[in-house]
């Protein structure tokens, strides 16, 4: 069963009330959101995610500790309009955890993985008309070198384009390992030595397949409207670019403008609405990487609304 990573710092990071109403836009397997209903016992949860079976394993979870709760099976980019629907406007508490969960990676058939054999999927939504095979086979050589860069940061992009374009004229590109050994011959041995090769490529895919960071670029940006006096956002990246988002935003919000910082006393309309709760980001102990080798990569990033 999917650990949560970083479950105590972030659910302590929210600083949570009795009365709280808290949205988790990534509902998973409810690792967070079941820790979140048990401290808001006059407060409400609501929670989003678009995987069927995430959604109805955390319903039954969470229905054995309280019916404080709504879930809605949608993407988290909709949370504001939803809520709204339903006379939400302000909250207490936002937390997002971007990583995908270990069921996902480690079902087959949804083709998230580079060790095992399935169909080239990726699509967190399965009603989303795109999956990881129709970008493999139909995006121009320039297009997956733009994805495996922008979004991989890998150095052998232009080569990898190349070498699918090539495979794909022959045969159409199905499976999950198919990919990774064209991504195998065409990185050199030295490089394959030091990480798995496939790794950055089927990240990018990923990205592109589910539009995660446009959509995590919307969402935020909604949150930080929504929170309320005195609430949190708490906010678990799991790769370089997400992170780098996150903290640019949230360094931007709790920052004075640069025509203000000059100034001998600054205007409070002219101060920033946030302020970061953690200025570095707080990293897995050593003890839960060892346990769970996937919360190595994470960062746990939470910003206060001031004023």
């Amino acid at each position: 069963m999917h650990e949560s990573v970083l479950l105590e710092e972030a659910i302590s990071s929210l600083n949570l009330k009795e009365d709280s109403i808290v949205v988790d836009m990534t509902l998973g397997f409810a690792g967070h959101s079941s820790q979140i209903l048990k401290r808001i016992k006059k407060g409400y949860l609501f929670a989003f995610d678009q995987d069927e079976e995430a959604l109805s394993f955390s319903r039954e979870k969470l229905k054995t500790i309280g019916n404080n709760f709504k879930i809605f099976d949608s993407n988290f980019v909709y949370a504001k309009p939803i809520l709204k629907e339903e006379g939400i406007e302000e909250v207490d508490a936002i937390l997002y955890d971007l990583g995908v969960s270990s069921p996902q990676l480690d079902e087959d058939y949804r083709g998230f993985s580079y060790h095992k054999d399935a169909p080239l999927d990726m699509r967190m939504d399965q009603d989303n008309p795109r999956s990881a095979k129709d970008i493999v086979n139909t995006y121009s050589e320039k297009e997956l070198t733009r994805i495996f860069r922008q979004y991989g940061e890998s150095k052998f992009a232009p080569s990898i384009a190349k070498s699918i374009i090539k495979h794909r004229g022959q045969k159409e590109i199905n499976s999950t390992l198919e990919l990774v050994e064209i991504i195998k011959e065409t990185v050199p041995i030295k490089e394959r030595l030091k990480k798995h090769p496939a790794k950055q490529i089927f990240q990018a895919l990923r990205i592109e397949v589910n539009q995660e960071l446009s959509v995590l670029e919307t969402s935020l940006k909604d949150a930080l409207s929504m929170v309320k006096i005195g609430g949190r956002i708490a906010v678990i990246t799991f790769h370089s670019l997400e992170d780098r988002m996150v903290k640019q935003l949230f360094n931007k919000v709790c920052s004075i403008d640069a025509i203000s910082k000059g100034l001998p006393n600054v205007p409070s309309d002219h101060l920033p609405d946030f302020r970061l709760i953690t200025r570095k980001g707080i990293r897995p102990s050593k003890e839960e990487e060892e346990k769970n080798h996937r919360s190595r990569s994470a960062t746990l990033r939470v910003i206060e609304k001031i004023k």
